[in-house]
């Protein structure tokens, strides 16, 4: 499915495809670097 998305993504003339995770979820990050993905940033909450 990822594959499809970033393929439909690059079809359009796309030039950057970004996708938000925890920082909890080393499988994932796993996942997303295998895809071609990398880490490029750090964000933050504030829970109220």
């Amino acid at each position: 499915m990822f594959e499809w998305a970033i393929e439909q993504c690059r079809s359009k003339g796309c030039r950057l495809v970004q996708l938000t995770t925890d920082k909890e979820r080393p499988e994932a990050h796993r996942f997303y670097e295998n895809l071609g993905f990398a880490g490029s940033h750090i964000g933050y909450k504030l829970t109220l």
